[in-house]
C-alpha cells in the first residue's frame, strides 16, 4: 500500500475522467484527497489547481490535474512555488517528466485521451523515478526566487 497521497483535482470539463481516476488509484492502494469539483456544472480550473498543488505542497505528496486540455489547470499550478506540473498526452512524456524534471504533479487533458490511456499514463508516472544527476542542477533553477 503506498502512504503518499495523490491530491487530484479538475475542473468541469475533467471531472469524469476525475472520478475514474480516484477509483483507479484507490483500486490499487493508494490514499487519495479529491479536492474537485465533483460534478460538471461550469467553474473555474484554478480553484482547484490551486488547491490541489497547497495538497502537495503540504504533505509533499503528489498530484493529478484534469481539466480540458489540461494546460489551464497546469498554469495555474505552476504558480506554486515547489509544484512542478507537467501536461502529459501520452506514457512517454509521463515517464520523462517524472525521470527529467521532477514532476510532482501530471496534467491530463480530459477531451482528448481515454479513460484507458490516462489509466497507462498515470501508471509511467508513478512508476518512473527521477533520474537525479544531471537533471537535480536543472530543477533546482525551476523556481525563482521572489
Amino acid at each position: 500500500m503506498q502512504h503518499i497521497t495523490i491530491h487530484v483535482g479538475s475542473d468541469h470539463a475533467g471531472v469524469e475522467l476525475k472520478e475514474q481516476v480516484v477509483k483507479y488509484l484507490q483500486a490499487q492502494g493508494r490514499r487519495v484527497e479529491d479536492h474537485g469539483t465533483y460534478d460538471t456544472g461550469r467553474c473555474d480550473y484554478p480553484d482547484y489547481a490551486h488547491a490541489t498543488a497547497k495538497g502537495v505542497l503540504s504533505d509533499g505528496g503528489s498530484g493529478v490535474l484534469i481539466c480540458g486540455s489540461a494546460n489551464g489547470v497546469c498554469m495555474a499550478a505552476n504558480k506554486h512555488a515547489g509544484i512542478r506540473a507537467a501536461l502529459c498526452w501520452n506514457k512517454e512524456i509521463a515517464a520523462l517528466a517524472r525521470a527529467h524534471n521532477d514532476a510532482n504533479i501530471i496534467c491530463l487533458p480530459a477531451r482528448f485521451i481515454t479513460a484507458e490511456e490516462a489509466m497507462a499514463i498515470l501508471d509511467a508516472f508513478f512508476k518512473t523515478p527521477f533520474e537525479g544527476g544531471r537533471h537535480s542542477a536543472r530543477v533546482e533553477k525551476i523556481d525563482l526566487e521572489q
